[in-house]
């Protein structure tokens, strides 16, 4: 049974999975929009929006939370200073997923990750 086991193992070990998302995040923050297999994005988008509302937070230790999770520093000054006042009256629902044509090469199915304006 795989009852109360969320998440998605994509394949891979524990350690990659996790170093993958964590630079899925911190490339979404930093570009504001990332193309990926659909899966992937699912998995990125609620670790991206905690990300965001740590920073909406705005006080030390969410930023030093933020920073155990995202791999660079001026990403993590960019969502403090930039995109959590562009989110100050949002309750949530910061990132969006449109679907794409599936890749050419293997056919799997490919979606745009991108914050909401």
């Amino acid at each position: 049974m795989r009852h109360r086991v969320a998440g998605r193992k994509l394949g891979r070990p524990t350690g990659h999975r996790v170093s993958m998302y964590r630079n899925l995040v911190t490339d979404l923050l930093r570009y504001e929009k990332l193309v990926t297999t659909e899966a992937k994005a699912k998995g990125v988008r609620g670790m991206a929006e905690r990300i965001i509302t740590l920073g909406k937070d705005g006080d030390l230790p969410a930023r030093r939370q933020a920073l155990a999770f995202v791999t660079d520093k001026k990403v993590v000054k960019k969502l403090f200073d930039e995109l959590a006042p562009r989110y100050a009256d949002r309750p949530g629902g910061y990132t969006r997923i449109i679907k794409l044509e599936p890749r050419l090469g293997d056919g799997a199915r490919m979606a745009r990750l991108e914050l909401v304006e």
